[in-house]
């Protein structure tokens, strides 16, 4: 890993097709619905495997083992494949929980998310309808409060510099648009920028470091873009390049 950025050829769907959101990195919360006694505490996260995703469902599971089921949906996109969409109604009469959940991050447009819904029985039973409604309703409000980041190709260049330029190359690049993902100090300064995949680096760099600073390019990345105006900062994090697969899901 440089900086912020993983290595390897991981691409992502960013073109050609329905806009797809992810949630943020790292992004864990719990929601709670209650419907006529019964409790639905939903836990949503980011994932970007399959086996994360089972992780945390099983990792649910262990934090509330006295519930009665513990339903579940998550979509996953890999590269250059169709995404991995799986749901399960964890002993819910068949199609009362994990579809509808699944539909509901169909609908949402988001990919890299899991969503499990834990349900405590308060004793009225709510029927194939309501237990729709329920788990439903249970994935939309904690998708609502949850944020969105959108994946957008960059590419990636490496700079060598010497240390007294360092300080001033680095801030003419920031306000120029340029991300610096990772900087290490050795004899020279090497830094990772991280650009659009349609700007000019080399041109850039050799002109705001007057000639002794070049840019080579060494690879490309997905940078997530928060899509909520509150959320304004971009993350490099996964190299790659951008494929964009269709979407297709499964039931288990």
């Amino acid at each position: 890993m440089v900086g912020g950025v993983r290595q390897g050829a991981e691409g992502r769907a960013c073109h050609d097709g329905p806009v797809v959101l992810w949630l943020p990195a790292g992004y864990r919360a719990e929601t709670e619905l209650e419907v006529r006694r019964s409790r639905f505490i939903t836990t949503l996260a980011r994932v970007d495997t399959e086996n994360a995703a089972r992780a945390v469902i099983a990792e649910t599971r262990q934090r509330y083992p006295d519930a009665r089921h513990h339903c579940s949906a998550f979509i996953v996109e890999v590269p250059d494949a169709l995404p991995i969409e799986r749901s399960s109604d964890d002993g819910e009469p068949s199609g009362t929980a994990g579809m509808p959940m699944l539909d509901v991050l169909r609908g949402a447009g988001v990919a890299q998310a899991v969503a499990v819904v834990t349900r405590y029985f308060g004793g009225v039973l709510l029927g194939t309808g309501g237990l729709v409604r329920a788990y439903s309703e249970s994935v939309a409000s904690a998708l609502a409060a949850a944020p969105r980041v959108r994946p957008v190709q960059r590419s990636l260049f490496g700079v060598g510099v010497e240390h007294a330029d360092f300080g001033r190359l680095q801030a003419d690049l920031l306000a120029a648009g340029l991300d610096v993902v990772d900087v290490s100090f050795g004899v020279r300064v090497e830094m990772v920028l991280s650009a659009p995949s349609d700007a000019d680096v080399p041109a850039l760099v050799a002109r705001l470091s007057h000639g002794v600073a070049m840019a080579s390019p060494i690879g490309e990345a997905i940078a997530e873009e928060f899509v909520e105006k509150r959320f304004s900062q971009n993350r490099t994090v996964r190299r790659g390049s951008c494929t964009c697969p269709g979407r297709a899901g499964q039931k288990q």
